[in-house]
């Protein structure tokens, strides 16, 4: 693979490529987040908006992926969104673009990442669970990965669970909270 970083905002054809992406890709996982096009479009328009970071990753001209990092906190900003097409993923994509997103956050003084990883589709063993006060942790400490879900990605590339948004896609549909310190 002979791969290259880009930016997402540097061309229209560029934020078109990256609104089709996310349209795809998340089609592909029953996800109607971005449900067409022109949804998308909004998103990756925002995402390109100062002082956000979006950076894509491409190979013969064709974006493979890309992801999003926006202000949170004053030192710790959220990745949103992170998308990497089906054909490209298990090969190293996702990874090359979080050390960029990264990099470039380190660069701005930022000292931490934090995202959220939706599981509206049954991903975890958290779907299946009634989360509750008294359970909230054994939950999350005895989390399963039920069918590819992305926070396993996250953890291998150094980040760790700081909570949980019970039900916040719907019932059973919770929200995986993670951050990452940058050292």
């Amino acid at each position: 693979m002979d791969l290259e970083f880009c930016e997402i905002g540097e061309s229209n054809e560029t934020m078109l490529q990256a609104a089709r992406l996310l349209t795809k890709t998340f089609a592909d996982l029953g996800k109607d987040t971005w449900p067409d096009v022109r949804s998308a479009i909004k998103e990756v328009e925002e995402c390109v908006e100062e002082p956000n970071i979006c950076v894509g990753v491409r190979e013969g001209g064709e974006l493979l992926g890309w992801a999003g990092l926006r202000p949170m906190y004053a030192k710790t900003w959220e990745l949103h969104p992170l998308v990497v097409g089906k054909a490209s993923q298990g090969k190293g994509v996702g990874r090359l673009l979080l050390g960029e997103i990264e990099r470039q956050a380190k660069a701005r003084g930022l000292i931490g990442i934090a995202l959220g990883t939706d599981d509206e589709t049954g991903g975890t063993s958290l779907s299946r669970a009634e989360i509750r006060k008294d359970n909230i942790r054994a939950e999350i400490e005895g989390i399963r990965n039920l069918g590819r879900h992305p926070y396993e990605f996250y953890e291998k590339c150094g980040y760790f669970i700081v909570g949980l948004i019970p039900n916040a896609n719907g019932a059973g549909k919770p929200d995986i909270w993670m951050w990452k310190g940058l050292e």
